[in-house]
């Protein structure tokens, strides 16, 4: 007589993840933005410049001397009708506030700081992790982000090196703008940024919604 073989136990489905309420969605977008803000401080200390649609931002701002923070507001503004048609009402109006909330912080934040010797690492880092913390509140920064969060969900494609090929194209296009000293900084600053959403931010690594 064989030995009764015991039942595989049916796995069962991964419970949902739990929702982020509306003050965790607040401190992050505060949070998030303002590690941004400061980043731009750097940035701007420099004449240094990032990716993305806040790298067109920064070249009309050293090309024509108009205010950065109305520069990225403006600049963002195509992106939206995108965001609501594919990210979601919920992502798009988080994405406006945070939009708005870093175009306040650009032009506050450089009344409060005073900078000596800027590191285009740590600018990168701040970057990276700002735009981390929003990313998993499901907001963005606008613009290109709109678009590689939205390759990323429907394709799988990872956002840190999509973000770091727009990236590149903007920091060419700086050559004829800004001294080619600062757009070098501008290089290695992206890399480090973009190694911080290639490593932190990929599908299903983080369960909260």
């Amino acid at each position: 007589m064989k030995p009764t073989q015991a039942a595989t136990p049916t796995p069962r489905p991964a419970p949902a993840p739990p929702p982020h309420r509306w003050t965790d969605d607040a401190q992050g977008l505060f949070t998030g933005t303002l590690l941004v803000g400061v980043a731009t401080v750097l940035y701007r200390h420099a004449h240094m410049l990032t990716g993305g649609t806040f790298g067109v931002a920064f070249l009309l701002n050293y090309a024509t001397g108009w205010r950065l923070g109305l520069m990225f507001f403006l600049v963002n503004l195509p992106f939206y009708w995108l965001a609501w048609r594919r990210m979601g009402r919920a992502f798009t109006l988080k994405t406006l506030t945070a939009v708005t909330m870093l175009s306040l912080w650009s032009e506050l934040l450089p009344r409060w700081l005073q900078l000596g010797e800027v590191q285009p690492v740590l600018a990168g880092v701040l970057t990276g992790t700002g735009m981390l913390m929003l990313f998993r509140h499901r907001a963005s920064l606008g613009g290109f982000n709109v678009l590689v969060l939205y390759l990323q969900e429907t394709r799988g494609w990872s956002a840190g090196l999509l973000q770091m090929m727009l990236d590149a194209t903007i920091v060419v296009l700086a050559l004829f703008v800004v001294p080619w000293q600062a757009v070098l900084l501008s290089v290695f600053s992206a890399l480090v940024l973009n190694a911080v959403l290639a490593v932190n931010h990929r599908p299903g690594r983080y369960m909260a919604a």
